[in-house]
């Protein structure tokens, strides 16, 4: 079987779709899936030679994000047949377009990650988005409506999906979502972060590692984290991601007036055993969310052995709760104060405890073979063919 992934872009500082689409390239390679990938990235992308399969980068990419490009359309005419299956990654952009035309010209089904892009949040938080948006549901429902399958990587967000537009029947797929075991050296990793950031070999830290943006609550931490330093000496914060829009200007400036700076590390976005040290020497991990569909970083601090603090915005927090791995409190200043409160006033044996139980629950519950398996055997499935 040969199936194709489409994506805008597959830098890692995209965030949780280009890391998935890593993800489930190693997976689909343990089960024996032929697997290409397509995306508008620029062909001499450093980025891209990482990637084990072949990468068709187009370059192509008008109207920003929205990604218009003659040169994807006609790529994805000529070769759309060559696949059993194509998986498109992302909504609200021409790519999605592209791939339903090309897909039921080919007669060959495709189905659409969400990816969260669907969460009523974004309605109420972009206002004009959403007017936007609603405009131009007639197009993006068609996508919908005729995919094999729309997946999702919770039934939250499944649940959530259908609330945000109308018309809004299409055929729904939560499927087992996560990444893949982490590799390398744990010692050695850790020593590499601690060579990063030496200052930190001898203190204890709490781990944000995520995009700087709004949604991620990154201000909520800062705050927060003022509001607890002086009785916590001992304990630093580390605020690790890339910075698309600026915020992170913003964000030093509250340190400043708050008089923590010197407390909060900012090595930017970090990756591979830079990322997995930063995971192992932290404290905990902390993410206070206020939409998170999966949330590939927190299955990663799993991963790692690593406790969770986040919110009950995020899609999984009911199960890492259930298993005894996470804090969970509001996405609000005063939730995430009392998300670092209560870490904080945990006894050290409870701790430990909790981040014993971090690895058992990343590997009951976060698979990409999984996840593999189920869109391949979705693939396999005879084809119906929607009307063009």
């Amino acid at each position: 079987m040969k199936i194709l992934h489409v994506i805008g872009s597959l830098s890692p500082a995209d965030g949780g779709p280009p890391e998935a689409v890593r993800q489930l390239v190693r997976a689909y390679l343990q089960i024996g899936v032929e697997v290409e990938l397509l995306s508008q990235d620029p062909s001499a992308a450093s980025f891209l030679s990482e990637i084990p399969v072949p990468v068709h980068a187009l370059g192509q990419r008008w109207l920003g994000r929205f990604g218009l490009s003659l040169r994807l359309w006609q790529w994805l005419h000529r070769n759309a047949a060559r696949f059993d299956g194509i998986v498109m990654h992302g909504l609200w952009v021409f790519p999605d377009i592209a791939v339903r035309s090309a897909a039921l010209r080919a007669g060959v089904p495709y189905a659409v990650f969400a990816h969260g892009a669907l969460d009523p949040w974004f309605n109420t938080r972009y206002p004009l988005k959403h007017l936007k948006k609603r405009l131009y549901w007639p197009l993006q429902y068609r996508v919908l409506r005729d995919a094999r399958a729309v997946l999702f990587t919770t039934p939250v967000e499944r649940d959530l999906a259908v609330t945000s537009f109308k018309p809004n029947q299409w055929n729904s797929l939560p499927v087992p979502y996560g990444i893949g075991e982490p590799q390398g050296d744990p010692a050695a990793q850790v020593e590499l972060f601690y060579r990063q950031i030496p200052s930190l070999r001898s203190r204890r830290f709490l781990l944000f590692m995520s995009r700087l943006h709004a949604k991620k609550g990154c201000d909520l931490l800062i705050e927060a984290f003022a509001r607890v330093a002086a009785e916590h000496p001992d304990l630093d914060l580390v605020v690790a991601g890339p910075d698309r829009d600026g915020s992170q200007a913003s964000l030093r400036r509250i340190c400043a007036e708050k008089g923590i700076a010197a407390r909060v590390f900012w090595p930017g976005m970090i990756r591979g055993d830079l990322k997995w040290g930063a995971l192992r020497a932290a404290d905990a991990f902390i993410l206070p969310s206020h939409q998170e569909n999966f949330g590939i970083a927190v299955v990663e601090s799993l991963a790692a052995g690593r406790p969770v603090l986040t919110t009950n915005k995020v899609n999984i927090w009911r199960e890492i709760q259930q298993d005894g791995a996470a804090l969970i409190e509001d996405d609000t200043l005063e939730g995430t104060e009392r998300l670092l409160r209560r870490w904080l006033q945990l006894p050290p044996a409870e701790r430990e405890a909790m981040a014993a139980r971090a690895r058992p629950c990343f590997t009951a519950r976060y698979s990409m073979k999984e996840t593999a398996i189920v869109i391949r055997d979705l693939f396999a499935r005879p084809n119906h063919k929607p009307t063009p």
